[in-house]
């Protein structure tokens, strides 16, 4: 492909009409689905290192909650924030597309601070199990800062099936 073809290709979405749900609407729509699920493909990165980590979620407070004993997935926390995950249903046809695609900003929280503990009582982790381990779990809290949805049930509103949430 050419450079032209490339940037046609990334900006099909961009050049294609849409016929926007209520924002409030839509955050009910993409909460409901968010709660509904609880496991993600985590993309991270960093210079020409990429990871991709299907992992278990948890949402509250508007941010993604994730704990992880470790991994490569920490090459790019280290040094890029910038992360992608994707929440999806399997694919069953074109009209029944059911997918979340959130690019946030990742951080680490301190092991038994009150952020990490309030999170252990949500997934009803005791604390004191926490600190017997070896080492304690990381978790990484990712802020959304966009989300790319694609519901094709939007159509049977009238609506476009790709949405954008800021």
């Amino acid at each position: 492909m050419t450079h032209e073809q490339f940037e046609k290709a990334a900006d099909y979405w961009k050049n294609k009409g849409i016929t926007a749900i209520p924002k409030e609407e839509l955050k009910k729509a993409v909460e409901e689905y968010i709660a509904a699920n609880n496991t993600c493909a985590l993309a991270t990165g960093t210079g020409d290192y990429v990871r991709c980590t299907p992992i278990e979620y948890s949402y509250h407070n508007d941010k993604f909650w994730m704990f992880s004993e470790g991994g490569e997935k920490f090459i790019g926390l280290e040094k890029n924030e910038n992360v992608c995950l994707a929440i999806f249903d399997k694919y069953d046809g074109f009209g029944r597309l059911k997918s979340i695609q959130v690019m946030g900003k990742a951080e680490l929280i301190e092991p038994f601070s009150d952020k990490y503990n309030e999170h252990a009582k949500i997934k009803k982790i005791p604390i004191e199990a926490l600190k017997k381990m070896e080492s304690p779990l990381n978790l990484i809290c990712v802020t959304p800062v966009k989300m790319d949805v694609l519901f094709s049930d939007f159509k049977k509103e009238g609506y476009s099936s790709r949405q954008i949430l800021e």
